[in-house]
């Protein structure tokens, strides 16, 4: 796997931004921690993009606005943020590229624009799928075992990692998420199970998702640049912003959506409650 430097990265001042202490090695058990720890302490947001900036993804930079800015970010920066950790704590990790499948229509073949990550631990031979930054409530909680139907109980979410047939020389894998059927609950009812992502084992560098990062960011048809995004996990309840419309969804499944009253309201709902630092003078669109 490739091995890119994370020298530079402050290790402590991350650790602490997403509130985990424990022994620093490269166990599984260490990598499910830290990336649980991470999806609760850093959320996800597109503020840049929507104004109008390309966020940087070098990691002193990433470091200035995830770590200590009190800022979140979207996938090219949370998971280039993670990936370094993670190196610095002595896992091998290799970066890929997923093609989005949830929400799309049949037939439609979307451009693999998500970065996620393959991670070794020193303590397993299989290697881990991680990712912190698909910002959705189908989101991984915690990684998965690269293995045809390796199944996760990351709570109070599931997922299901298996191999689809296709025509390409590598073997194709599709994230999904358990979402329970109408009436399932409690009731012996059918699960059902809503793929997510699909990608290839193929290496991408940090070069990739700087080309990726920018057509995303500034590209006036991509959802990112014309829409405000967040995303917040809680040890309780998973909260979603679209542009001035909230929705809670509680661990026991209860679903809350209310529209906010204008910018002002959503200004002070990202400060206090999903802990976004929202920089001074920032407009924020519906």
């Amino acid at each position: 796997m490739t091995r890119d430097a994370s020298a530079g990265l402050d290790l402590d001042a991350y650790l602490a931004r997403i509130g985990w202490s424990g022994e620093r090695a490269a166990t599984a058990a260490v990598l499910r921690s830290v990336h649980r720890a991470h999806t609760l302490g850093i959320p996800f947001e597109n503020l840049d993009p929507v104004r109008g900036t390309v966020p940087s993804l070098a990691l002193p930079d990433l470091e200035a606005k995830l770590v200590r800015g009190g800022r979140g970010g979207y996938c090219y920066e949370q998971n280039t943020l993670l990936a370094a950790a993670l190196r610095a704590l002595g896992f091998r990790v290799r970066l890929l590229a997923a093609r989005v499948v949830l929400g799309a229509r049949p037939g439609d073949v979307r451009p693999r624009t998500h970065m996620l990550m393959l991670v070794t631990a020193a303590d397993e031979p299989v290697p881990f799928v991680a990712d912190v930054g698909f910002g959705g409530i189908g989101a991984l909680l915690e990684p998965v075992p690269l293995t045809d139907g390796a199944e996760v109980a990351d709570a109070p979410r599931r997922h299901r990692l298996v191999r689809v047939a296709h025509d390409g020389p590598l073997p194709l894998w599709e994230l999904r998420t358990a979402k329970g059927s109408e009436g399932a609950e409690g009731a012996g009812g059918a699960e059902e199970w809503q793929a997510q992502y699909v990608f290839t084992e193929e290496p991408f560098e940090a070069p990739d998702f700087e080309a990726i990062n920018w057509h995303i960011a500034t590209n006036p048809r991509s959802p990112f640049s014309r829409r405000l995004y967040a995303q917040h996990v809680t040890p309780d309840a998973h909260l979603s912003l679209t542009g001035r419309t909230l929705v809670v969804t509680g661990n026991d499944g209860s679903r809350e959506e209310r529209k906010l009253a204008d910018e002002a309201e959503t200004v002070r709902l990202l400060t206090d409650t999903f802990g976004i630092r929202v920089p001074e003078g920032a407009v924020l669109p519906e």
